[in-house]
């Protein structure tokens, strides 16, 4: 499942930005690459469904608004290769965190069903080693 897709980004970023980031040809074509966005976006998507493994069963049935707009700031930023404006570096490093509370827990997707089930156990369970001390093998020392 793709969480953005090539129009996603001409509507957000716009046409010339896209084609001055993905249009590599010599001399330049002046049109998108859409292999180059594709792998950016296969990209970006592995990298977002790293983050959810853990916590929702893949692929989710639907894209939830909040990571179509993640990925449409890590793709973007994915395709540059040199220079990153100060917006896109915030804006991608803002989508990691949002990632790392989706991941946690903290924030939730709204798409029903999708989270597997607890373990049904509520607290921490520990085994101890057996020991060397008991007031048995201490009778008479205390």
């Amino acid at each position: 499942m793709t969480y953005a897709s090539q129009s996603d980004l001409v509507e957000r970023f716009g046409e010339r930005m896209l084609i001055d980031l993905t249009d590599r040809a010599d001399p330049p074509a002046g049109a998108i690459d859409a292999a180059v966005v594709a792998k950016a976006l296969t990209d970006t998507d592995s990298q977002i469904d790293g983050y959810l493994l853990g916590r929702y069963l893949l692929p989710l049935a639907t894209t939830p608004d909040l990571l179509n707009d993640l990925a449409k700031a890590i793709a973007i930023y994915k395709l540059h290769r040199d220079i990153v404006s100060d917006k896109i570096r915030d804006d991608y490093t803002d989508a990691l965190k949002t990632l790392d509370k989706i991941a946690s827990g903290a924030v939730r997707l709204n798409v029903a069903g999708v989270e597997p089930p607890s373990s049904g156990a509520t607290g921490v369970r520990t085994t101890d080693r057996n020991r060397d001390f008991t007031p048995e093998n201490l009778k008479g020392f205390i």
